[in-house]
């Protein structure tokens, strides 16, 4: 059995659609864990009308998008664990292929194929626009770690948990971040998901980053101090716990 999580909050315009396309290729002993946190449109009703056993609907009042994701990935079961957002597509085979690669690698991560909020192509190649890629402190001070992107082993959650606390530190930076210092972590060069950008997105998008920063540089300095901190914490208590 494997797992999909999902956060959702008044996602109900895309819902439907990301959840077909996950539905569809994954097993039937399979998992969907949503958490919802506390939607005021039908996102609930719809995910609740699809009527699957696979769906875990879980009523979550965090109001923060991280937790959100957290109280998800705490109720997983699955050997692998997908993480979804809730308004893209999956292509079809995503699943096949990082279950394949899940075999040799501890987390793996997809490219994408950037859209606009009518699935029209704005970039072909989420990594080559973003220069994603391995490295802890590449992606401490840039990351490319995005969850909706990312699937990995079980393995690697029970050791990511308990996720730091901290806003600087992300639900998908620091699974990733851990994975790269407990395993092995590979970037699959195929797009295998659509990557839904709203409005506010794409005018980040056209000033060159996804999600660029208005805050100071000293805050972003102190942020990613935040972050390296938290990894060598991490390494340290990994390794002398590897070799009592």
């Amino acid at each position: 059995m494997n797992s999909v999580c999902i956060a959702t909050y008044n996602g109900e315009k895309f819902i439907a659609e990301q959840l077909t396309s996950i539905l569809g290729q994954i097993a039937p002993n399979d998992e969907v864990i949503i958490s919802d946190d506390g939607s005021t449109d039908s996102t609930c009703a719809i995910i609740e009308s699809f009527g699957d056993q696979r769906i875990t609907l879980l009523h979550n009042n965090a109001h923060n998008f991280k937790h959100n994701f957290i109280n998800a990935l705490q109720h997983a079961r699955g050997k692998y664990i997908f993480l979804s957002d809730q308004d893209d597509v999956w292509l079809p085979n995503k699943y096949e292929i990082c279950c394949n690669y899940l075999t040799q690698y501890d987390l793996v991560v997809t490219d994408n194929i950037i859209t606009d909020t009518n699935l029209n192509t704005i970039h072909p190649s989420f990594f080559a626009f973003y220069k994603s890629g391995k490295g802890i402190l590449k992606n401490a001070i840039r990351n490319t770690y995005f969850g909706a992107c990312m699937a990995f082993r079980h393995d690697v959650l029970d050791l990511a948990l308990p996720i730091p606390q901290t806003n600087e530190i992300g639900h998908d930076i620091w699974i990733g971040l851990v994975a790269e210092i407990v395993g092995t972590v590979y970037f699959i060069p195929q797009p295998l998901l659509l990557y839904r950008r709203h409005s506010q997105a794409l005018t980040n998008l056209n000033n060159s980053f996804l999600h660029r920063s208005q805050r100071s540089l000293f805050v972003k300095i102190w942020s990613r101090c935040i972050v390296l901190a938290a990894v060598v914490r991490f390494y340290l208590s990994y390794k002398v716990g590897k070799f009592k």
